[in-house]
């Protein structure tokens, strides 16, 4: 292991890194035989880095002739990732030591494109782009650049001296980034209207003011910008290709393919933006396909929520198919495959199989004793599981693979097993049902999927993959793996939702304090914010874990623009203005969002009696405290004077009951350094608006990595945090809420989104506490809004997100 982490160390591969690939059994001597033809031991980064990406290319595919392009690589005729992409397309259907004047041509060898020529293709590609760069600025840069990329006079050209003068061309043409370039800046841009502005129901369409990352940015670089065009994977018949581009046109066609025995979660997201994304910026089209194959996990709600939440996210599926669609197509294709020789009925349990794969304590691999039955036998046997004559789990079919192979997945991976259980869409019309590994690949090729994309866990399917749709004979897409996402705080493992759930440590699976996309929803996180964080991190072959704080910008910066403001308090104190009359009476006109005249006005009864925050009164003073304090004045937000305190009233526990201040009526009183909200106590107007329940939500877990047993020796359930929900009663908004909420209603959106009792577009930021939705529990009918305040609603807050800290707000 030393010798190999020396090795690849050598190529300009970080300790980590290096180490990391010396533990890959199948990525580590393919790499170190790379490095072995090329007779070289030392490389220069470049080099190394080419090297090392070839092996994990040929470490999947088994890419013919490896060894000449290593040796090309350091030879300097391949020089860049384009060109080591070329090549191994080439080698995988020529061969290049006999035809290396096409190798050299069709890997552009010995091309150089001038610093010239660079500058008048990319200022050509900029012109064309002129008038929306212009407009948007930097947000249009992704796809801009994106295009190109795709030029085909810079294909060989230096990648970074492309980027580097696509920079300087752009700065030229928009100069310095500026306050048009973010999101808070663009308030002077939106034009007044008399109307209060209303986020939209699915809250998916950009706004003026806030442009997330876009899909082009997101697929504008690394592996997934070179992706093959369709038609051009190998087949193991030419008319299968033929006949493929028949049907397609040329057309990219991708798919989501979710288990419907869950909700989708955060990492869901960046697949379905990666495949509807990739379909998108490609002219193509994705469809959604369940896999549904096992009978005993799925259920109809979770068919539901996946197709609603994938339109949440703003995306929508060219078609929606099944796997169980093509049940009796995979069955015709496992009689094929046996007949051929290539499966058989196995009987053996799963201790016996798990002793076939061998391993350390098992002695070595082994074929299982059924293996090489007669093909007749085997079709009988098969033919007894289908018509129900064998119990769970006394036969399989098994796929006759590689057992040889150092890929697990080649190890005579099961095909079909026995389940008995109503499946929700063919009841019990089957009692065999296909595994993963036999249907995914093939339900692919029935739907002539060009692009199969999914997450690097997997990769070792890749062989298999292939392996399956030749074996059968039939059109074979490309499998291209992308790394998953994870964020700190929090699990995603369907398993251990349930458990959190069935140990009562949150209430369902859309609780709020989980990361599955029903429960971010629910919790109020806007799916623009969602597609912002997962387009920003790009896409990748490695798996990243993200700490959770740069989601919770991506939707404070959402939200920042979307949610009205408004005066709350969660832990109202009263406050009793002396000075004033029992009846005072005035109205305060107030602006849903200061400075941005598009979300309108309201107003709010001023009144001798009043509620703040309790968060904003402290009875001991001190030099950089600036709210209210006994003989302390502090404004009140909206009003033009200032309160001072003038006593303390106590309960008999000696909590505080109440204050009493005096309203500074004298212009010539200081103005004050801090206004803080407030809520009128004006019954006859509803004031204030109460709130049944406001729920804080908290990080579920204590640490980042609650599996990490270094830091939570106790088992992961041990580091769910106490406080990770408080629930607050009491708490008090102003009237201007259900103003907010009457506005809503009033729009076709919202009206649509309440008909279904989806609440959680109604956002508030509560000035100086943070930004909050409604609840799912929360009662809301059409009569309690016509009625606002005077109706019989049940009001339930959930906090999505904290304001962004500001080390002077006290």
């Amino acid at each position: 292991m030393a010798e190999l982490i020396a090795k690849f160390e050598a190529l300009g591969l970080s300790a980590d890194k290096a180490k990391e690939a010396a533990g890959n059994k199948k990525l580590a001597p393919t790499l170190d035989s790379l490095i072995a033809s090329t007779g070289q031991a030392e490389f220069t980064k470049p080099t190394g880095m080419l090297i090392y990406s070839l092996a994990t290319t040929a470490a999947k595919d088994k890419t013919p002739h490896a060894d000449y392009i290593a040796r090309a690589i350091v030879a300097g005729r391949i020089a860049s990732t384009e060109q080591l992409s070329a090549a191994t397309k080439f080698c995988a259907k020529n061969d290049p030591s006999a035809e290396e004047a096409a190798f050299n041509e069709a890997c552009g060898v010995g091309i150089v494109v001038s610093d010239e020529a660079i500058a008048t293709s990319v200022k050509g590609a900029i012109d064309s782009f002129k008038e929306n760069l212009v407009k948007e600025r930097y947000r249009a840069l992704g796809k801009v650049l994106g295009a190109v990329k795709k030029l085909p006079e810079l294909r060989w050209a230096d990648s970074g001296k492309v980027k580097a003068d696509f920079d300087a061309q752009t700065l030229a043409l928009l100069g310095p980034k500026d306050e048009r370039d973010t999101p808070a800046a663009a308030k002077a841009a939106a034009a007044a209207t008399a109307a209060p502005k209303v986020a939209v129901a699915s809250s998916t369409t950009e706004t003026s003011k806030w442009k997330p990352a876009s899909l082009e940015s997101m697929l504008a670089s690394g592996d997934i910008s070179r992706l093959h065009k369709p038609g051009e994977n190998p087949q193991i018949k030419p008319e299968l290709t033929k006949a493929h581009l028949a049907a397609t046109k040329g057309s990219v066609i991708t798919r989501f393919p979710p288990e419907p025995n869950g909700y989708l979660h955060i990492g869901h997201a960046k697949a379905i933006n990666v495949n509807f994304g990739y379909a998108k910026t490609h002219d193509g089209i994705c469809n959604l396909r369940y896999d549904d194959t096992n009978p005993e996990a799925e259920e109809q709600e979770y068919v539901d929520s996946i197709l609603e939440t994938i339109r949440w996210l703003g995306f929508e599926p060219h078609g929606v198919f099944y796997s169980s669609d093509y049940f009796h197509q995979l069955f015709d294709l496992a009689v094929k495959l046996t007949e051929k020789g290539l499966a058989y009925v196995c009987h053996c349990n799963g201790a016996e199989i798990k002793a076939q794969r061998g391993g350390d304590e098992r002695g070595p691999r082994y074929a299982c004793k059924h293996r090489d039955r007669p093909v007749a036998e085997s079709l009988a046997e098969f033919q007894k599981m289908k018509e129900g004559r064998y119990a769970s789990g006394e036969a399989i079919l098994r796929m006759k693979m590689d057992i040889h192979s150092d890929n697990n997945m080649m190890w005579d991976t099961v095909a079909y097993r026995i389940l008995y259980a109503s499946h929700h869409r063919t009841g019990t019309e089957w009692c065999i049902y296909p595994t993963y590994d036999f249907t995914h690949c093939l339900c692919d090729s029935f739907e002539n999927i060009t692009h199969s994309l999914c997450t690097s866990e997997f990769f070792m399917s890749r062989e298999s993959y292939y392996w399956l749709c030749d074996a059968v004979e039939v059109y074979k897409p490309v499998q291209w793996e992308y790394g998953r996402l994870n964020v700190t705080k929090t699990l995603l493992s369907k398993r251990k939702l349930l458990e959190l759930r069935d140990n009562g440590f949150v209430r369902a699976l859309d609780d709020p304090r989980l990361f599955t996309l029903p429960a971010l929803r629910r919790r109020g996180v806007p799916a623009l914010a969602i597609n912002a964080f997962v387009r920003e991190l790009g896409v990748s072959t490695s798996d990243a874990v993200i700490d959770v704080v740069r989601l919770d910008n991506h939707i404070r910066d959402c939200l920042g623009e979307i949610a009205p403001r408004i005066m709350a308090a969660t832990h109202p104190l009263r406050v009793v203005l002396e000075n004033l009359p029992e009846d005072h009476f005035e109205e305060v006109k107030l602006s849903f969002k200061p400075n941005d005249e598009s979300f309108g006005t309201y107003t709010v009864p001023f009144t001798r009696v009043l509620y703040i925050d309790s968060s904003d009164f402290r009875e001991i003073d001190s030099a950089d405290y600036y709210r209210l304090a006994p003989n302390k004045s502090v404004g009140l937000q909206g009003v033009s004077r200032a309160i001072t305190c003038t006593k303390v009233v106590r309960n008999a526990d000696g909590s505080i009951a109440e204050l009493v201040c005096r309203y500074e009526a004298d212009s010539a009183h200081a103005k004050p350094k801090t206004f803080i909200q407030w809520v009128a106590d004006c019954p006859k107007l509803g004031s204030p608006v109460r709130l049944d329940e406001v729920r804080v939500y908290n990080p579920l877990f204590k640490h980042d990595n609650p599996k990490d047993s270094s830091e939570v020796p106790g088992g992961w359930l041990s580091d769910v945090a106490p406080d990770s929900l408080v629930v607050v009663k009491g708490a008090v908004a102003e009237v201007g809420l259900w103003d907010w909420i009457k506005s809503y209603a009033a729009t076709e959106a919202g009206r649509k989104e309440l008909d279904k009792h989806n609440v959680e577009n109604i956002r508030f930021q509560f000035k100086r506490i943070g930004y909050f939705a409604l609840d799912k529990d929360t009662v809301l009918t059409a009569a309690d809004i016509e009625n606002a305040q005077f109706g019989s609603a049940k009001l339930i807050m959930n906090r999505i997100v904290t304001l962004k800290e500001d080390p002077k707000k006290d």
